[in-house]
């Protein structure tokens, strides 16, 4: 494990109140991100920084604002770290492509409310190149080094932004997920991966992996870390078109009881890792310590929907989306990435259609199981694997990660991924909590009961998990 930036402690408990306290003020956090950042060289975290001085800068204004207006701010002083397929004005998209590269006048939405919630950016994060890959290793800026062990991988496709919030140089990141990039390298790296029902977070200002049904996620240190960003970006922009308008269901009492459905023993699969079937088992001991009931479902039709994303109609998206520099300049893609978006130019019409009638009846027989259980509990992945191991077989091993994850967006549900404790080597792993769309709340809800029964470091850090009274004061002002 690592110390982070100068023995910061970053969860947002701990640092807000060294904030109130005087003992720390924003110029003092950024300093100490910086200083760290230099000392830790190419790490492969970031393509590109906000630059010292502008963050002093920014952290400078707020330091100076009226008291009065400091507590209006939930994320006052706040540092965060942004995946480098989401616009921040000023700074160039890449999408871990160079030739790809363009700079935006405006950022994302979800950028600008934390900038206005007194979020201070520092840097867009690396990734998987246009968001295609699990694992966190195809992108010319190099290897996001995992913290526990830089011979691993760090998941991805938000490799960058995960791996910054475990080192303690933000305390939250913005990632992205399709089929998985908001909760595998959450699992990678001991964070809280947050993967809302899609539509609640503004897509505009990102370059698009699967733009029907992605949706940008936050890496946190804890659960309630990342839900305060998420009541910061949660917004409704009319300006996109995939943009939904609901209300989030209530929360179930915190006392009352819960059933959780986990795919059935044949359908569970760790490819060999028995210490990951280990931990799996002791996740489902400590959920039903605290008032979980079991039972088994039949996991056939996630199967089949994750079929359907990498191998099936989906792809047709994928490759749309990126045609023009797939024609026009194929050589600046990598291999593996070329490949993966080639394959859907050969999918037809009549496919998509097919494939959109098939995912509509697999969605039928998944939403027959919400009449049974309040949440669906999986592996966040079944094992993880070493840098080498993913260069000699990059295909094959990246479909293996995406297992328990592929088919949450398509099938329209909510997730958030949370530590799960530590392989024999060292290693962290996690599961992921997945409820119907707009159950968010209730899915971070059991996520955050069970996190606490988890003893674990914050990330790479030594820090045990600070206590969380729950603070909504700012919701009203932050979610229109």
């Amino acid at each position: 494990m690592t110390e982070g930036s100068e023995g910061l402690q970053l969860d947002l408990p701990r640092l807000t109140a060294d904030y109130a306290r005087g003992s720390l003020t924003p110029s003092d956090v950024v300093c100490a991100i910086f200083d760290s950042i230099a000392a830790r060289g190419e790490d492969g975290v970031w393509i590109s920084l906000a630059g010292r001085e502008e963050a002093l800068a920014r952290a400078r204004y707020l330091e100076e604002m009226p008291a009065a207006e400091r507590e209006r701010l939930p994320l006052w002083g706040v540092p965060f770290s942004v995946k480098d397929c989401i616009d921040v004005a000023g700074l160039p998209t890449t999408a871990a492509c160079p030739a790809f590269s363009y700079l935006p006048a405006r950022s994302n939405l979800a950028v600008e409310r934390l900038l206005s919630a007194g979020g201070i950016l520092v840097g867009k994060t690396n990734m998987d190149q246009f968001a295609t890959g699990l694992v966190g290793v195809r992108s010319p800026y190099g290897v996001a080094r995992n913290p526990f062990n830089a011979g691993y991988i760090p998941g991805g496709s938000s490799s960058g932004a995960a791996v910054s919030v475990a080192a303690g140089l933000v305390s939250l990141a913005l990632g992205t997920d399709t089929g998985g990039s908001g909760r595998v390298p959450a699992a990678f790296n001991n964070v809280v991966g947050l993967k809302p029902t899609r539509g609640l977070i503004s897509g505009l200002g990102t370059v698009p992996a699967c733009r029907s049904i992605e949706t940008i996620s936050v890496f946190a240190l804890t659960v309630p870390d990342a839900q305060a960003a998420f009541r910061v970006i949660h917004h409704y922009d009319s300006g996109d078109p995939f943009s939904r308008v609901a209300a989030l269901r209530p929360l179930h009492e915190p006392s009352s009881g819960f059933r959780f459905g986990v795919p059935g023993r044949e359908f569970l699969d760790f490819f060999g890792d028995t210490g990951a079937a280990g931990l799996f088992d002791a996740a489902i001991d400590r959920l039903q310590d605290i008032g979980g009931l079991r039972m088994d479902v039949d996991f056939t039709p996630f199967l089949e929907i994750n079929d359907l994303l990498f191998k099936g109609p989906w792809l047709a998206e994928r490759y749309g989306a990126l045609r023009q520099i797939l024609e026009e300049k194929p050589t600046a893609l990598l291999p593996v990435t070329r490949k993966i978006l080639l394959d859907g130019k050969r999918i037809s019409g009549a496919d998509v259609f097919a494939g959109q009638q098939r995912l509509n009846v697999l969605k039928r027989q998944v939403d027959q199981l919400w009449r049974d259980i309040d949440i669906l509990v999986v592996p966040t992945t079944g094992t993880i694997y070493a840098v080498s191991e993913i260069a000699a077989d990059p295909v094959n091993l990246n479909a293996r990660l995406g297992r328990y994850t592929n088919f949450v967006n398509l099938a329209d549900l909510a997730a958030i991924a949370v530590p799960n404790g530590f392989l024999p080597n060292g290693l962290p792993q996690g599961v992921t909590l997945i409820a119907p769309a707009f159950a968010d709340r209730h899915a971070a809800d059991l996520a955050e009961r069970f996190d606490r029964r988890t003893a674990r470091p914050l990330g790479a850090h030594n820090a045990g998990h600070p206590d969380h009274p729950r603070n909504l004061k700012y919701e009203a002002e932050f979610v229109k």
